[in-house]
C-alpha cells in the first residue's frame, strides 16, 4: 500500500518558520516533520508515497533528490568532476512528488493523486502531525469495519490551563496545565481510504477541502469510521507546538519515533 500525505498548504499560523519553506519541511531535531511522518508509516512496512506539494514545491523535490548526499559521507572530485558516496545513510522509500497547485484545496490535491494509486487503498495523512498510532491495528480495523475511509479520530489537549475556582471566595482550588480538552473528537489524519473515495470527489474540485463535502458525505452513506486513538498525537500548527516536539525529540522522549 502507498501512503498519501497532504504537504501543499501555506502553514500561515506556523509563519515564523514557513517564509522560505513549506510547513511540511519545518524541522523537528535537524529533519523535517514529514520526515518523522514517513519513518512512522515506514516502521510499519509502509515504504512507498506520493507527496501532494503545492506552495514552495521546489523546497520538497531538492530535499529528497540531494538525500543521499545530504546524508551521506561524499568525496567531491573537482577535478575528475566525480562525486563518491561512502557511508550511505538511506532510506528503502518510493517518493512520488506532484504539485498539485499553490491554492489548491485537499480535495482537489487528492483528485490529482488518483491516477498514481491505480485503484488501490491507501493510507493518507497530514504532513503536519505525528502520533504513536499503530498502523497494523488501523488497517486492521478499517478491514474489519468494510468501509470506504476510516480516520483516525484523537482528542486534543486543552490550548490553555483549566482553573478549578470558588465563586464565593474567588480561592483556586485545583489547576490544571493541560486538561483533555473539551472531550470531543477530532479528525487527526492518518486515514485508510478504498479507491471509491474518488466518488466522492467532484471532478472539478480544486476549491474543496477534502474535510468538508468529501467526509460529510461520506458520513451520511455510512462510509465513514473512525479509528479510536487515545495515546499521543499532536499537530504542529504553531511555533509553541513546533517547540514541543523538538523538546521530546531531543529528551529522546518522542512516542512516535518507534523506529528509535
Amino acid at each position: 500500500m502507498k501512503a498519501v500525505i497532504f504537504a501543499g498548504g501555506l502553514g500561515t499560523r506556523l509563519s515564523e518558520e514557513t517564509g522560505l519553506r513549506p510547513k511540511p519541511m519545518v524541522e523537528i531535531g535537524g529533519k523535517p516533520i514529514l520526515w518523522h511522518i514517513m519513518k512512522i508509516y515506514s516502521f510499519y512496512g509502509v515504504t512507498e508515497f506520493i507527496i501532494l506539494t503545492g506552495h514552495l514545491s521546489h523546497v520538497i523535490k531538492d530535499y529528497f533528490i540531494n538525500y543521499y548526499t545530504r546524508y551521506s559521507d561524499i568525496t567531491v572530485d573537482m577535478r575528475q568532476h566525480s562525486v563518491t558516496l561512502h557511508e550511505s545513510r538511506e532510506e528503502p522509500w518510493q517518493v512520488t512528488m506532484l504539485y498539485t497547485g499553490e491554492e489548491t484545496m485537499t480535495a482537489g490535491r487528492l483528485q490529482k493523486a488518483k491516477e498514481y494509486l491505480k485503484n488501490e487503498r491507501f493510507f493518507l495523512t497530514y504532513g503536519d502531525g505525528v502520533a504513536d498510532v499503530n498502523i497494523h491495528e488501523l488497517l486492521k480495523h478499517h478491514e474489519e469495519k468494510g468501509k470506504i475511509c476510516t480516520l483516525t479520530a484523537v482528542q486534543p489537549e486543552g490550548k490553555f490551563g483549566a482553573l478549578g475556582v470558588n465563586t464565593d471566595d474567588c480561592c483556586v482550588h485545583t489547576f490544571q496545565e493541560k486538561p483533555q480538552g473539551d472531550g470531543k473528537w477530532i479528525n487527526g489524519g492518518f486515514m485508510v481510504c478504498e479507491p471509491q473515495i474518488f466518488e466522492y470527489l467532484p471532478s472539478n474540485c480544486d476549491k474543496i477541502p477534502f474535510e468538508q463535502d468529501p467526509l460529510r458525505n461520506l458520513a451520511s452513506a455510512g462510509e465513514l469510521d473512525a479509528y479510536f486513538h487515545k495515546q499521543f498525537w499532536h499537530p504542529m500548527d504553531t511555533l509553541k507546538d513546533k517547540n514541543e516536539l523538538t523538546d521530546l525529540w531531543k529528551a529522546h522522549q518522542a512516542p512516535w519515533a518507534k523506529w528509535l
